[in-house]
């Protein structure tokens, strides 16, 4: 053989290397692409994570700082009051005959309530933090 057939089936093989391992490389990504994609989750999972994202809205959740319990006038001025210091803050006036209620914010955990309350002792005294959802307070 000459120099160049020799060198010419040395580029030759090398081609076919690097076709072999491109197309090896492709398979290989298009297995891992493919076990990933098997774990789906399935309608139901989906369903109850949507039940409780809803549930997790509705103001039946968490925990709220109740910061007046009495007559409607003094209820009603201590809201506006609040609400100027606090505009981001949500005021919700809830009647639980014979008593007013002002209860403020929407907290996940006990521990984000007792962390607004100590902020708002500031300004108010005698403020609780109440569960939501419970009509005996």
């Amino acid at each position: 053989m000459t120099i160049l057939t020799t060198k010419y089936l040395f580029l030759y093989d090398m081609i076919k290397m690097k076709n072999i391992l491109f197309i090896g490389a492709f398979l290989g990504a298009i297995t891992i692409t493919n076990a990933q994609n098997k774990t789906k989750i399935s309608d139901n999972v989906i369903h109850l994570l949507k039940k409780k994202k809803a549930y997790n809205k509705a103001d039946n959740f968490g925990f709220t700082v109740q910061i007046y319990n009495g007559y409607e006038r003094t209820a009603k001025s201590k809201r506006a009051k609040f609400q100027m210091l606090y505009p981001n803050v949500k005021t919700k006036l809830v009647y639980n005959e014979p008593d007013w209620k002002v209860q403020v914010g929407n907290y996940k955990s006990r521990l984000e309530a007792d962390r607004a309350m100590l902020l708002f002792k500031k300004e108010f005294s005698g403020i609780i933090v109440v569960p939501k959802g419970n009509k005996t307070f």
